[in-house]
């Protein structure tokens, strides 16, 4: 997996832990880029600290049923997804606009007793992540690009389908989840989807229940 001016390839390319950023309703994916608005002090810090070392942020999710830590922190969720920041930029009013871009997805093995005001976390790598998805092929294109046009049509939305034909099933399955506007729940199910052909299942099932839900809520105003 490339990222930027890097390449990870092995287990031995990722430091043992990293800084990772809660970040409820996010979703990062391999291959996928996520922009970043930074402005808590905490998150600035931590920006600066990552561009001076390993690059690498930990997206996360905050635990999905609110469990709080004894200092009121929210409990992470088990999996996230680890980010490369490919472009940086300083705003002049004090914030940070980055960019991540997606590598593996990785699993909490410990949060850190640490002094710096982020959190960080070991991790284990989703090394499989690395490689192309050999599920990619499996991927029923026609059924995702049957929901996705519905649920365009059902918002009144519009899409670039020029771009859409382009993208290969990877770019295209993950890109959609990521820019769908779902909640954390439907978020982190998409995350730890098994393969890409899992993840663009659960995204359709995920499309359908919401036009069905939808429409049952607009029939009942009706009545």
């Amino acid at each position: 997996m490339r990222a930027g001016n890097a390449r990870y390839r092995l287990e031995a390319d990722f430091p043992a832990s990293i800084a990772v950023f809660p970040l409820s309703g996010a979703l990062l994916l391999p291959g996928g880029r996520l922009p970043l608005n930074i402005f808590e002090p905490r998150y600035l810090q931590m920006v600066d600290e990552v561009l001076a070392g390993s690059r690498l942020i930990g997206m996360i999710q905050p635990d999905l049923e609110g469990v709080l830590r004894k200092d009121g922190e929210p409990e992470l969720s088990g999996v996230g997804c680890i980010g490369r920041v490919i472009s940086y930029m300083e705003t002049g009013d004090g914030r940070y606009v980055v960019s991540l871009q997606g590598i593996c997805r990785f699993r909490v093995t410990q949060e850190l007793t640490v002094r710096t005001p982020f959190r960080q976390c070991r991790i284990a790598p989703f090394l499989a992540d690395l490689d192309e998805d050999p599920s990619a092929a499996s991927v029923d294109r026609t059924a995702l690009l049957k929901a996705f046009r519905a649920y365009l049509q059902a918002n009144e939305l519009e899409a670039d389908w020029e771009s859409v034909s382009r993208a290969d099933n990877a770019m295209l399955v993950n890109a959609l989840s990521m820019m769908a506007p779902y909640g954390p729940a439907e978020k982190q199910a998409l995350l730890e989807a098994q393969d890409l052909k899992s993840r663009a299942e659960t995204l359709i099932a995920i499309t359908e229940l919401t036009l069905a839900r939808d429409n049952e809520d607009f029939g009942s105003g009706l009545q």
